[in-house]
């Protein structure tokens, strides 16, 4: 996030004098996601699981999931299981990535499709649905418009809302941006991009439904286990801050524990995985314009390939690597200049000096290569995960065992009273540190502010930030920045320096603030274990507290394992410890409700399980509004028309590829295409790769969802688009084969959009 100030500035000037107005969003043709699977009844399916595990059935009202914990068997409880997984890829060309924040890395192909990876749980009386998204957040307005297209179907509205449904974001950098709708992350696209907010609803929804049509009678097996050299804390120093006595607890400054949950079905058929591991997926850096998973969605890609995973069916087997506490932790930091050097980049990586030194290693920043065979660290750090997800699902033995439970509350960040503080968390606010980013991933080269910066720096003093906000912002700050920032507002941010008062700011005749203010925080029960859902990037020793406090507070319900869910929901930014924070470093700097937000977190934690285990309500909280309807768009985006040469057909082939190649090179062939945002070919695909037999079949062995193609986009004048697509060999069989191009164009005259395929002739690989 660290680029995020100039760009934000530049937006807020331009806007506010008027010099462009609102631009059209992105309009796509038929498979641009909206289509709806629709929802099966299988609500008799309930009544079996409640008889298979003896459960007396509560008796009917307002809330009828409140109950206590109940007994289960000692193999374990019988579960309602399902899993879904949908395409959620949006549009590939021109829309900004967010992550880092850097408003030049926009899209421009795929490496890999996006995924939601959605599972549904239940007792027989509730159910719970987790979702992990190949997004780099969860948006409030994702939230609720999820939760909304819920509520309006009749089916699925008897079983799920906000409350019972988790959203989490796996945190890719190499994703579309533009879904936000508040403004501060909306900055780097330069608004809400419509068709970006469509294809991740739509999708999550889709898989959501998928997960809820399939679930059947099973079991749900628990593992854990620690992975080395996968991920490092970037943060040491304020890390070290945190007590020696809690620290001597923990081996080292990172989480390095995986924990994992198999389901299968009553005969033993495999269904999904789920696991949490902490590490950030930034192994591709800012200079990659393909989308792509990261390691996370490398390493499903890799669990899903061994299952058997068909993407295009409507139940097949799901792998999610989601993401928990990994707000401090990168795989960057051994192999970057700000840390790293080369000896430790070789211990990490376990290569010998000669290939160190071949690869450049240490790199000045995260490498900007989203393909695997190129990109060393993203193989490894997408291996080591897979590799121990395969280890730990095989080996799993214990069952999860007792009830389905869950807890949702909406709350106000702004005025929570923290009752161990004596005091409350304060309206949001970025510090100065924050702009300084994470050198060990994507450095500034012209950062506002170093890290470390506090009130008390002499770095820092309020004629500075006065000055600041006048020279460096004029124009632009007059319209957001609230006419005074109180004494207390600054007292109760202390020791944080604030450049953007976020919850204060507003550039917004209806006053919605820079970045969402109301979080909803959760906690699912799933027998033995807990899930905290935490709308923030959660640093190692917050998830650490999280995770005790949960434990702590479930454990008359039988609750023995708690993991953090973290980006889900909402993205709030960061969530350090009140020792973290008092050293402001980046994600001290990014805990936007000031020093005592993760003590009010655990607060509120601690209510919501407390209500689970007594069989209680807990006030929902005054949710936030939609603000989708306020939002703007000065990017652009829309696709005017294509065109191409006179003498050429959409899908005509530019370039071919040679007659013939060995094992191991890599191919490519180059079309006349349309603009790939004209249809984002939802649960489909821009490519295949055909294998022809003898008697002139063809079978496709690769398409654009897998990581050994590219599709990458380039315009050529001004309306002409060149689809350049590569595949690398190395893992294919000799024969012959041929690549098939598919795409839409649409005109200048008429604004159709239309189909069209090309393919290129045959070539031999050796």
């Amino acid at each position: 996030m660290k680029k995020i100030l100039l760009p934000l500035f530049l937006f807020l000037i331009v806007a506010g004098t008027g010099v462009i107005g609102c631009s059209t969003n992105i309009s796509t043709g038929a498979g641009d996601g909206t289509s709806q699977v629709a929802a099966i009844d299988n609500s008799s399916l309930d009544a079996a699981v409640i008889k298979s595990n003896n459960v007396t059935t509560p008796a009917a009202s307002d809330d009828a999931h409140l109950r206590s914990s109940v007994s289960a068997p000692a193999e374990g409880s019988t579960y309602l299981i399902g899993a879904g997984i949908y395409d959620i890829t949006g549009p590939s060309a021109e829309i900004a990535f967010m992550g880092f924040a850097d408003d030049t890395q926009k899209g421009a192909g795929i490496s890999m499709r996006l995924r939601s990876r959605a599972f549904v749980i239940g007792d027989g009386i509730n159910r719970v649905v987790f979702v992990s998204a190949d997004t780099w957040e969860i948006s409030q307005m994702v939230k609720l418009r999820v939760a909304q297209k819920l509520a309006a179907d009749p089916i699925l509205s008897k079983f799920y809302s906000a409350k019972n449904v988790c959203l989490s974001a796996t945190h890719t950098h190499t994703a579309v941006s533009g879904f936000d709708g508040y403004f501060l992350y909306d900055a780097i696209p330069k608004g809400f991009v419509r068709a970006s907010f469509d294809a991740i609803v739509n999708g999550i929804y889709n898989s959501i439904v998928l997960a809820h049509n399939n679930i059947e009678p099973g079991r749900i097996y628990i593992n854990k286990g620690e992975i080395s050299k996968c991920g490092w804390n970037r943060s040491p120093r304020m890390y070290e801050n945190n007590p020696d006595a809690e620290k001597a607890l923990y081996n080292g400054n990172t989480d390095k524990t995986m924990t994992l949950l198999k389901l299968v079905n009553l005969a033993g058929q495999d269904i999904g995985m789920i696991n949490w591991y902490a590490v950030h997926p930034t192994s591709i850096g800012p200079e990659n314009h393909l989308m792509s998973g990261d390691n996370k969605g490398h390493a499903s890609y890799m669990f899903e390939k061994d299952m058997g995973t068909d993407y295009q069916a409507s139940k097949t087997f799901v792998a999610a690597f989601a993401q928990t506490n990994a707000g401090d932790v990168t795989p960057n930091v051994p192999f970057t200049q700000n840390f790293g050097t080369i000896e430790s980049a070789m211990d990490a990586a376990e290569i010998d000096r000669a290939t160190a030194v071949a690869l450049g290693l240490p790199w000045y920043q995260a490498y900007g290569e989203a393909d695997i065979e190129q990109n060393i660290e993203l193989k490894l750090m997408a291996e080591r995960q897979y590799n121990k997800a395969k280890e730990l699902y095989n080996s799993a033995m214990e069952p999860l065992s007792g009830s389905i439970d869950f807890r949702h509350e909406w709350v106000d960040m702004r005025t929570l009273y923290v009752t161990s503080a004596g005091t409350t968390t304060c309206p949001g606010g970025m510090g100065a540190s924050y702009s300084y980013g994470s050198p060990s991933d994507n450095p500034s080269p012209f950062p506002l502010f170093k890290e470390g910066v506090t009130v008390d720096s002499i770095d820092w003093n309020q004629d500075f930030e006065t000055a600041f906000l006048a020279n460096f912002l004029p124009g632009a700050i007059g319209l957001i920045y609230p006419a005074s920032v109180t004494d207390e507002y600054r007292e109760c941010q202390a020791p944080k320096p604030v450049i953007l008062a976020t919850g204060l700011m507003s550039f917004s005749l209806k006053k919605i603030p820079l970045t969402p203010q109301i979080m909803p925080l959760q906690v699912l029960k799933i027998g033995s274990m807990a899930i905290a859902a935490v709308p923030t990037e959660v640093t190692t020793m917050s998830g650490r507290r999280i995770r005790n406090t949960v434990v702590d507070g479930l454990q008359n319900a039988g609750v023995k394992y708690a993991v953090v869910a973290s980006l889900a929901n909402t993205y709030a930014s960061y969530l350090a410890t009140k020792e973290e924070f008092q050293l402001q470093g980046y994600e001290g700097g990014g805990t936007f409700f000031g020093p005592n937000q993760l003590l009010g977190f655990q607060q509120e934690y601690g209510k919501m399980c407390a209500a689970i285990v007594n069989g209680t309500a807990i006030a929902d909280g005054t949710a936030p509004a939609d603000i989708t309807g306020d939002t703007v768009n000065f990017a652009g985006g829309g696709v005017v028309f294509d065109d191409k040469p006179l003498s050429v057909s959409f899908g005509s082939v530019f370039t071919q590829p040679a007659a013939s190649y060995r094992k191991g090179d890599i191919v490519s062939a180059v079309f006349w295409g349309g603009h790939p945002n004209n249809n984002l070919m939802t649960q489909k695909t821009y490519l295949e790769i055909e294998k022809v037999n003898a008697d002139g079949t063809a079978k496709v062995v690769a398409r654009d969802w897998d990581p050994e193609t590219k599709y990458i986009w380039q315009r050529d004048s001004v309306a002409y688009s060149k689809i350049t697509i590569v595949w690398n060999t190395k893992n294919a069989e000799a024969g012959t084969y041929r690549i098939r191009h598919y795409g839409h164009w649409k005109s200048g005259w008429t604004g159709k959009i239309s189909p069209y395929n090309g393919v290129t002739k045959k070539f031999t690989l050796l």
